[in-house]
């Protein structure tokens, strides 16, 4: 049972990872829209990201896959499938060049991304918590044997 508890634990520190990268690279392409960065400074710094982000994410899915979690997996399949397909087709990384022309789609992925993290966070959460109240309160939630006791 402990070890269910630190699996899932583990999932919530990725996923706390992937939301802090997701973040950062929102704010970073918030910042030059609004100017504050130059078009070179901000595609070096989301550029920085992307593979950890991508390799994060990845191992959450492989590790929903071997441990038999399979409607988690499949609600990250979808995403592990784009990343795949962006590595590709070789776009993962923002163009100095190109970085206003694709902005708000750059943008728009990153918030849809965000949103996917967020409804992942709360399912592992709920999963870290129950795990904690069964390990916590084994003995006393056990209704088997005391429905059995007549």
């Amino acid at each position: 049972m402990a070890w269910y508890l630190l699996f899932w634990f583990f999932c919530l520190l990725a996923q706390l990872g992937l939301l802090a990268i997701i973040f950062y690279e929102l704010i970073c392409l918030t910042d030059l829209e609004a100017d504050d960065l130059n078009p070179f400074e901000a595609t070096a710094l989301v550029n920085k990201w992307i593979l950890p982000e991508f390799f994060l994410q990845w191992a959450l899915c492989i590790a929903f896959l071997l441990t038999g979690h399979w409607f988690m997996f499949l609600i990250a399949l979808p995403l592990f499938c784009y990343h795949v397909m962006l590595l590709m087709k070789r776009q993962h990384l923002l163009d100095v060049t190109e970085v206003f022309r694709n902005l708000n789609f750059e943008k728009k992925c990153r918030i849809m991304k965000l949103g996917f993290y967020l409804i992942f966070l709360c399912i592992i959460m709920i999963r870290v918590i129950a795990g904690s109240l069964s390990l916590y309160l084994y003995e006393e939630l056990d209704f088997r044997s005391s429905f059995l006791e007549f």
